[in-house]
């Protein structure tokens, strides 16, 4: 799948992106709000996750610049299965955060997943001690209904996680209008 966004272009991952994504992605103050991603993260990390099988029903996308630097990998957004719901997670390079970049890729890929994919709920949930995060939710119309601990990779141990959730029954207002493919069940 992919997605057009005003300032992006969401893509698949592939392994020749591995350098890049490595490069990108390995800087603490990313990888210690991701819950599966090691820390240090190393190419090797990359090459591993670029090399996963595609899973159709749960997306991964690639977030590159379209504008300032075009075809710079600078983050990810994707959907993993969640106790039977679709999760989203995402993460941006540092140096773009505070542009609206990772909510204007959630628009995108939300509405992707909503009409190709039919899905009618999803969860997400950020570290308590990353508050930017829980913001970029609340934009993309998730309501927040708990906290639970979660489990961080790159920290090694539990940390307080909130959680939230998205119905997508009605329309998802999306910023950025783009064509979808529907998928088979």
């Amino acid at each position: 799948m992919f997605a057009i966004a005003r300032r992006l272009l969401l893509r698949p991952g592939w392994i020749e992106d591995a350098p890049e994504l490595a490069k990108a992605i390995a800087d603490e103050r990313i990888v210690r709000n991701l819950a599966t991603a090691p820390w240090p993260y190393a190419l090797k990390d990359a090459e591993d996750f670029l090399s996963r099988p595609t899973d159709l029903r749960h997306p991964n996308f690639l977030i590159t610049d379209r504008i300032e630097q075009p075809g710079r990998i600078i983050g990810a957004v994707g959907f993993h299965d969640c106790e039977g719901a679709p999760e989203i997670g995402y993460w941006l390079v540092p140096d773009r955060w505070g542009e609206g970049l990772v909510a204007e890729a959630g628009h995108a890929v939300l509405e992707n997943v909503r009409v190709g994919l039919g899905y009618r709920r999803v969860v997400s949930g950020h570290f308590t001690d990353n508050p930017r995060s829980g913001r970029v939710l609340e934009k993309l119309g998730f309501q927040r209904y708990s906290t639970a601990p979660r489990h961080s990779k790159a920290r090694g141990g539990e940390v307080e996680c909130a959680l939230f959730e998205l119905d997508c029954e009605g329309d998802v207002e999306s910023e950025t209008p783009f064509m979808v493919p529907k998928l088979a069940a």
